[in-house]
């Protein structure tokens, strides 16, 4: 546990970006027709992971380039916070795909390319001469990757094809919202999961039918349904269905057939303490002076905790509450499964954080520096993480164009 930093200092901790491309994906080209959260989010991942990623944008730009919040002070505007965070380390070339000679531009950037990535309503990439099938056979290896709220109708045809979805749609028909909150009270998930995810499995489906291409020599259409990457993710639910006939059910910070694991208030904050065998619970009791609980009838075993789940938890409640979040961790840690309940504050100056170099200090023309948080991947030959800011829109539009140029024989 470390002392606070203000958010207008948080970049002094941090680390600095690399000086150059990073990762094991060098060498690939990947266009990034994406807008929101959920596809910007996949080639963040691939372009982090050292890919080229050309990001085509309207002249309207993506919808969350303007979409605030700001750095205060920043008089130009160029892109929100939303918008930097998922549009690092990417290259932004503006096209008007309803425009012949900007159209062209994006078929021979097509040629260049390993894969794309798209997140449109079904049926507009089609609409504009550069759907799946046209772009395939201008370019046969390139791997064609959407991510919608139902899946595209290429591949299984939904009904629900055409309606629109974001994060909350995708957690409420994907099952977890039933199983997070209270009883009598179901909550969706905190972070955008609902899109954040899906981006993530988006970038596996790339890299898998990209591994195949580079075998092979055909490229594939990679559909991803936000509602169905929810489904996997509620796999426990579906699980104790199929075999208990019943879901699980939502039980606040608690966790269904575990006891005690769970959030527990501290003097200053909250901690989370975890005991998922009855080895645990032998250890907290003795770390807590408890051993009287031991060998009480009503939480012996796990199936009593869970029975007596006020008896167990009022135990912790009474012994957390008279500590500070620090002194419970440096009694538990390392011994039973302890945490502090963090927020991105608390990240700024926590030594785990540090060591994993997992905040990094990006710097920007026109207002200071912020931090981002780093890939979460890492590779021992091959660094993957944040080598370059953000692109105004249409930054590289004379570099990009001046590389399709070169490519074309001299007449």
């Amino acid at each position: 546990m470390s002392p606070m930093v203000d958010h207008l200092d948080a970049h002094l901790h941090a680390t600095p970006m690399a000086d150059r491309p990073t990762g094991p994906l060098q060498g690939l080209r990947i266009i990034d027709v994406t807008h929101a959260l959920a596809g910007p989010f996949a080639g963040m991942f691939l372009a982090d992971m050292g890919a080229d990623v050309i990001k085509v944008e309207a002249p309207s730009g993506d919808m969350t380039r303007y979409g605030g919040p700001w750095v205060l002070g920043d008089e130009d505007r160029s892109y929100s916070g939303g918008y930097a965070i998922r549009n690092r380390n990417k290259r932004s070339l503006m096209l008007d795909l309803t425009k012949d000679e900007d159209r062209q531009t994006f078929l021979e950037l097509v040629d260049t390319a390993d894969g794309l990535i798209e997140n449109m309503r079904a049926g507009v990439m089609d609409s504009l001469g550069v759907g799946w099938e046209a772009l395939h056979e201008r370019n046969p290896k390139l791997v064609y990757a959407c991510i919608r709220g139902f899946g595209d109708p290429r591949t299984a045809p939904s009904p629900y094809a055409s309606w629109p979805a974001y994060d909350l749609i995708a957690q409420a028909m994907g099952g977890v919202i039933a199983a997070t909150g209270e009883e009598d009270n179901v909550v969706k998930v905190g972070p955008s999961i609902g899109d954040t995810v899906p981006g993530l499995n988006c970038a596996l489906g790339m890299l898998a039918a990209l591994w195949r291409a580079r075998e092979t020599g055909e490229g594939q259409f990679v559909d991803i349904a936000m509602v169905d990457v929810m489904m996997t993710i509620a796999e426990t639910s579906q699980m104790m269905y199929t075999y208990m006939g019943r879901t699980q059910k939502p039980m606040g910070t608690a966790v269904d057939g575990i006891s005690p694991y769970n959030i527990y208030p501290t003097a200053d904050g909250h901690c989370v303490i975890a005991t998922p065998t009855n080895a645990h619970w032998k250890l907290l009791c003795d770390l807590i002076d408890r051993p009287d609980l031991i060998t009480d009838e009503r939480t012996a075993t796990n199936r009593d905790r869970v029975r007596n789940r006020p008896v167990v938890d009022g135990a912790l409640i009474d012994w957390a509450g008279s500590h500070t979040t620090a002194e419970v961790v440096a009694k538990l840690g390392n011994v039973v499964p302890v945490a502090p309940v963090y927020e991105p504050k608390d990240w700024v100056t926590d030594e785990h954080v540090q060591a994993r170099e997992m905040l990094v200090r990006v710097d920007h023309e026109h207002h200071r520096p912020t931090v981002f948080l780093n890939c979460p991947i890492k590779f021992s030959d091959t660094p993957a993480g944040i080598y370059q800011g953000v692109p105004k829109l249409g930054q590289h539009n004379e570099e990009i164009k001046a590389e399709l140029a070169a490519r074309k024989p001299q007449s």
